[in-house]
């Protein structure tokens, strides 16, 4: 992880397309302000994880216990070689 320190009016950029910029800081509280193209989608965290759990029910990805993207590096490895097999079996 790239850590950064910024102060209020500061930019980072993400490749060319995307700009976050320090609006704010209160406290521990610090709002940000998103510019990036409608192709790219931003959510905070937690609407992400939401997001992806429904998906994964939608495709019914999801077993008896999990609670949305996988908890390990391991899980990962194998829905993603899940998905390979499924893929290469249509």
């Amino acid at each position: 992880m790239l850590v950064l320190s910024r102060q209020k009016d500061e930019s980072i950029m993400i490749g060319d397309e995307v700009e976050i910029t320090i609006v704010d800081v209160r406290g521990d509280k610090v709002r940000l302000g998103i510019t990036a193209p409608k192709h790219i989608p931003v959510h905070r965290r937690e609407i992400y994880d939401a997001i992806q759990r429904e998906k994964a029910q939608k495709n019914g990805e999801l077993h008896a216990g999990d609670n949305g993207p996988a908890d390990n590096a391991e899980d990962a490895a194998h829905k993603k070689t899940d998905k390979s097999e499924k893929a290469s079996q249509k």
